[in-house]
């Protein structure tokens, strides 16, 4: 194991790489109960999306863990389900099983995609101020969920967000997770943040917040997933299409998004600014969501949620191994895994963002066409929920400046040709 995944090489070890990938789950497990919840929404049993969330889980985190030996996790992303649930299905008035062939075209041209390195040669092109500000403006992201999900910023009609109540209920356990695991980080303590996590867990059962129902029973019999559950009769529709595109467009700059932080934030990245086989893991993430949408859950993606892993010390495929095994075991442990409420895992997100801040030093600040592009890309990100939108905005910026200072032929080739697709989208 310490051979294939290149350990000593990385500079890592086996029981880093695991604490690492048990972090990561533990970070991500909300989309056990969050994906199926979602997709019942649009009519889908929410027994069979849950299977299907966890399988597609599983075997795109191990394509990830073994094809690029990157300590990357994937599941169902967060704002495409709800895209799959409330536009496609309630709002356009189409079947899930539609939409399911939607994200389903999608995944079979992210393979072509992958295989003719259109993916690979994107993330080349992204100039090198954008792909630090990406970790940042994902750090921030990450940092705003967290915040959300501990409800210490809650939705207001007259300002849209404000601060919560904070002296009760799951904003208060949050605090508390985030001073415990503040504490054993200063202390430099291993596994520092799934040890917050556990704490923060077991404390919020007295406060009402981590609930065991009366009965509990930590194992579950899994339900059959939703096999080829397509429908083709409308493929070749306009609308069709749109969904299918949209769907292809988030995922690309998502993931894309995803790599260029994740790997900045953990040093994992190239001195030249490449990230180390991002072929094999763009062609993981593609095969992840074609596997996806035939067991019937929405686009599986990479998790900006894997730089907790990354922040343990989690450089090599074998953290997302780890991720991908508790994946599996989830299916038969469910009740384990979920009774973590979102305000334990919410501290870790919250410091997290912190340690993704970093790479705000290596932006050139004396260059307003490679500032502001990099300045937008990072505020962009949290505001709008969004990391693809985060690189469209700062992409988009660093093409106007440039033409417009003279710089013009600064720009790749590549970044004029995604950049007339950015602009065509937010026409159409």
């Amino acid at each position: 194991m310490k051979n294939f995944f290149c350990l000593e090489e990385k500079g890592t070890n086996v029981r880093t790489e695991v604490l690492a990938g048990i972090t990561t789950f533990m970070t991500m497990a909300y989309i056990l109960a969050v994906n199926p919840a979602i997709l019942a929404e649009a009519g889908m049993p929410r027994d069979s999306v849950f299977t299907a969330t966890v399988l597609a889980s599983f075997l795109a985190t191990i394509f990830m863990a073994f094809l690029a030996n990157l300590p990357i996790a994937l599941a169902p992303g967060m704002g495409l389900n709800a895209f799959f649930a409330y536009s496609v299905v309630l709002n356009m008035g189409y079947s899930w099983q539609l939409a399911l062939t939607a994200v389903f075209v999608e995944g079979i041209l992210f393979v072509f995609m992958s295989f003719f390195n259109v993916r690979e040669a994107i993330i080349a092109s992204i100039p090198k101020n954008i792909k630090s500000a990406v970790s940042v403006g994902i750090g921030l992201f990450i940092a705003f969920i967290g915040l959300q999900n501990a409800e210490i910023i809650v939705k207001n009609p007259a300002t849209m967000v404000s601060l919560g109540k904070i002296t009760n209920g799951p904003a208060l356990l949050a605090i508390v997770g985030i001073i415990f695991t503040s504490f054993f980080l200063a202390k430099k303590i291993k596994g520092a943040l799934l040890i917050g996590m556990v704490a923060t867990t077991l404390i919020g059962i007295p406060f009402g917040i981590t609930k065991i129902a009366e009965g509990w029973s930590p194992v579950s019999n899994p339900a059959a997933p939703l096999f080829f559950q397509f429908q083709f009769d409308k493929i070749f529709t306009m609308d069709f299409l749109v969904v299918m595109f949209t769907f292809l467009f988030v995922d690309v700059f998502d993931t894309v998004g995803t790599l260029v932080g994740v790997t900045s934030q953990g040093g994992i990245i190239q001195k030249d600014g490449q990230i180390p086989k991002v072929k094999q893991a763009l062609l993981a993430d593609a095969i992840g969501t074609t596997v996806g949408a035939c067991l019937g859950t929405s686009t599986v993606t990479s998790y900006i949620e894997s730089a907790s892993g990354v922040a343990e010390g989690g450089k090599t495929g074998l953290t997302a191994l780890t991720t991908g095994i508790l994946f599996l075991l989830s299916l038969f442990l469910a009740p384990l895994f979920l009774i973590v409420p979102k305000a334990a895992t919410a501290p870790v997100l919250i410091l997290v963002g912190l340690f993704m801040l970093s790479p705000i030093k290596e932006i050139d600040l004396s260059d307003f066409t490679e500032s502001l592009p990099a300045y937008l890309t990072i505020l962009i990100m949290p505001f709008s929920y969004s990391i693809a939108e985060g690189l469209v905005f700062g992409i988009l910026a660093y093409i106007f400046l440039k033409i417009l200072s003279g710089k013009a032929k600064e720009i790749p080739f590549i970044i004029w040709i995604v950049s007339f697709f950015f602009i065509l989208k937010h026409i159409c």
